[in-house]
């Protein structure tokens, strides 16, 4: 009771105001006298005023708060938005890719590319597939747009490819439309070069150029890419024919090795006679 006592002694102003206010309120409220009354209004719509002038102002940590919440979902919806978009285009070359494998006449088996290099003399890939998986040497690699090289190496669980942008590559080759036969190559930049290709042939820009059932290595058929250019130099018995490869080895992601078993006899026939020469 005494603190009680010393808390009230304590703080005597504070209620004798909180006495007074709340007296002067009830006897503003129960008076009637129009001077009174016109206080009265003009006291409640002031106070109206002021709530509706400090509704207007934002709320300062509020609005930061939201700005925060906000920022994060668009960053949470952004990421979303992405791996979506990746998984759609994903979901479209592994359709295409598999297509490929039901409609091809050899055994296929698929690969990812975990390294590459596109700025050296010779360029390669790396697959993450090796001898485990059926992989050896000089066995063809391809995707569903056409032809990207072969196998130069192979361990374990690894694999080297040799891809067309390498100064070592060369296929035989012919072209679609009037099946001329020439030979595949890289010299440097961005297209590859169709050698051994006379003057008098019937060569246009925008033939298809695919393999030739010649190769010991690369399956006939398999496309190489279009002729975008032809050049005639005097004095030269053979055209300048530069192709665009068809296969974009900027975005190369999946491949395919062609494991199949090549034929055998075939070959060692045709060696034979090339030593005997």
């Amino acid at each position: 009771m005494q603190r009680l006592i010393n808390i009230i002694i304590m703080f005597k102003e504070y209620l004798l105001l909180a006495v007074f206010i709340i007296a002067s309120i009830t006897l503003l409220n129960y008076n009637n006298n129009l001077q009174i009354r016109a206080i009265r209004s003009y006291t409640v719509g002031l106070i109206g005023f002021v709530q509706n002038t400090l509704s207007i102002i934002p709320n300062i940590f509020e609005l930061k708060r939201d700005n925060e919440v906000l920022r994060q979902l668009a960053v949470n919806l952004s990421d979303e938005v992405n791996r979506l978009r990746e998984a759609r285009v994903e979901n479209i070359n592994l359709r295409a890719m598999l297509g490929l494998k039901e409609r091809a006449p050899y055994k296929l088996t698929s690969a990812e590319i975990v390294g590459k290099t596109m700025h050296l003399l010779r360029n390669t890939i790396t697959l993450n597939i090796g001898e485990e998986d059926g992989v050896r040497q000089d066995m063809p690699i391809i995707n569903e747009i056409g032809l990207v090289g072969k196998i130069i190496a192979t361990s374990k669980h690894y694999s080297i490819g040799q891809i067309l942008y390498n100064k070592d590559f060369h296929a035989t080759t012919k072209i679609q439309r009037t099946r001329i036969d020439g030979i595949i190559a890289w010299e440097g930049g961005e297209n590859l070069l169709l050698t051994n290709i006379p003057k008098t042939e019937d060569v246009r820009v925008g033939d298809v150029v695919i393999t030739s059932e010649y190769s010991k290595i690369y399956p006939p058929e398999i496309k190489v890419g279009v002729i975008a250019s032809i050049t005639e130099r005097p004095g030269e018995l053979f055209k300048r024919v530069d192709v665009v490869p068809s296969v974009d080895f900027s975005s190369l992601e999946h491949v395919f090795v062609i494991t199949s078993v090549p034929d055998t006899e075939k070959i060692s026939l045709e060696g034979k006679i090339l030593k005997k020469k």
